[in-house]
């Protein structure tokens, strides 16, 4: 078994080496996605939009999640894996954020959890590493509060959000984060957002110059098609070919061609006799 990306190894990558973020839904997924060398694999609540087909993230609650981060953790043996912690599973307050984030790591095998908003959460990541929960940060285009945003918009595009997106990074950091998710911000803000904290960024629509990168394993793939960020780079269309097996096994057997004599099972022509002779 591979040894397991730990939080020490992503600390000591920042300004050494990029990171590699994917997200993944299922045992499948995670054991190809760990074959590959990714470093971490986080159990997004995308798994609403992408595996569930609903609208928006706020849809999936504990249940859906650590059920699906289960799944994840046994496909994985070197990625980390890092839970997301659903709407409204760590806002009411802290010790329900700490038992939730507490239940990821006990019932589900995460390695570490995600929370979404700024310097408001301080306290409930605070308390998680203190009682040893590893923390990931998540700023810019939080989809959790997509509502507030009016939709999903870049964030940090005037000088006042821009300076609220480095506070709130450098309380994160300050807080015990051992990384920071920057998603759907200028390049630039994110360049000086990195700068700023001591721990990586990962970034999700935020330019090259974070310390590594994050995307969604069914945009990667191309099996996701309802919509198509400016900021995913499709580096397969498994959509097409898997449509087009389908199809086939379909028209094969439609006209008997499936299954054939190899894929069938077969018994001794004296067994076939007896039964005749009854």
């Amino acid at each position: 078994m591979n040894k397991r990306v730990t939080v020490p190894e992503i600390l000591s990558a920042k300004g050494k080496r990029k990171l590699t973020e994917l997200t993944a839904y299922d045992y499948p997924t995670a054991l190809l996605a760990d074959k590959s060398g990714i470093d971490m694999l986080l159990v997004g609540d995308s798994l609403a939009m992408v595996v569930l087909g609903q609208e928006d993230t706020l849809s999936v609650g504990m249940a859906e999640m650590l059920h699906h981060t289960l799944a994840v953790s046994r496909g994985a043996s070197r990625a980390m894996v890092i839970a997301d912690m659903p709407f409204m599973s760590y806002q009411a307050s802290v010790e329900q954020a700490l038992i939730n984030a507490g239940r990821f790591m006990s019932k589900a095998r995460a390695n570490a959890v995600k929370l979404e908003g700024g310097a408001r959460i301080v306290p409930q990541i605070r308390a998680m590493v203190e009682a040893g929960i590893p923390v990931q940060g998540h700023l810019g285009l939080t989809p959790q509060s997509a509502a507030q945003f009016g939709g999903f918009k870049v964030q940090g595009k005037t000088a006042e959000a821009a300076r609220v997106l480095i506070d709130d990074a450098q309380a994160l950091a300050d807080a015990g984060c051992f990384s920071i998710v920057l998603e759907a911000i200028p390049s630039s803000i994110a360049q000086m957002v990195t700068e700023a904290v001591s721990v990586p960024t990962i970034g999700i629509g935020a330019g090259a110059e974070c310390d590594g990168q994050v995307l969604v394993v069914h945009d990667v793939l191309g099996l996701f098609d309802r919509f198509v960020p400016r900021f995913v780079k499709r580096y397969a269309k498994l959509d097409d070919l898997i449509v087009e097996a389908l199809v086939k096994y379909k028209e094969e057997v439609e006209q008997g061609v499936f299954p054939g004599p190899e894929h069938s099972f077969t018994i001794s022509e004296q067994e076939v006799q007896k039964l005749g002779k009854n």
